[in-house]
């Protein structure tokens, strides 16, 4: 349940998310990415440390609103910094101290995604099981 919840989270993120016609997605995608930047900014443990990732993704979301490439990267930046808070033991939710590997599970998975292109999933099942009429 500790690694199959969080990547079950990443597929959903990835799936609703595909429901948004593009530019929205990736702009929407960008700022969801800026705020994951500042997720532990208020109880996150390292200090200045803090103020300088949340800086430094703002500045990989603020690229993101035109190229899925920085969504991605900003999505492994935040995967890094969720494992370096899981072995420093300030979880990103302190009330669920494994919330911090749960988001390093899950972050990948939506990081592959933008690192693709983040394409509509949703139009790609449906081209997919669409039937088309035979030529004739």
């Amino acid at each position: 349940m500790t690694v199959l919840v969080p990547l079950l989270i990443g597929v959903l993120y990835v799936c609703v998310n595909s429901l948004i016609p593009e530019p929205h997605r990736r702009r929407f995608n960008a700022v969801l990415v800026g705020g994951a930047g500042a997720a532990y900014l208020s109880g996150g443990g390292l200090g200045v440390a803090e103020v300088a990732f949340t800086a430094l993704l703002t500045y990989v979301a603020w690229r993101g609103l035109e190229s899925w490439r920085f969504i991605g990267l900003g999505w492994l930046l935040h995967t890094a910094w969720d494992v370096v808070h899981h072995v420093k033991g300030g979880a990103i939710l302190p009330f669920a101290p494994g919330s911090s590997l749960g988001c390093a599970i899950c972050d990948p998975v939506i990081a592959v995604w933008c690192l693709t292109g983040g394409r509509s999933v949703t139009d790609a099942l449906r081209t997919r099981f669409t039937r088309t009429p035979a030529a004739g």
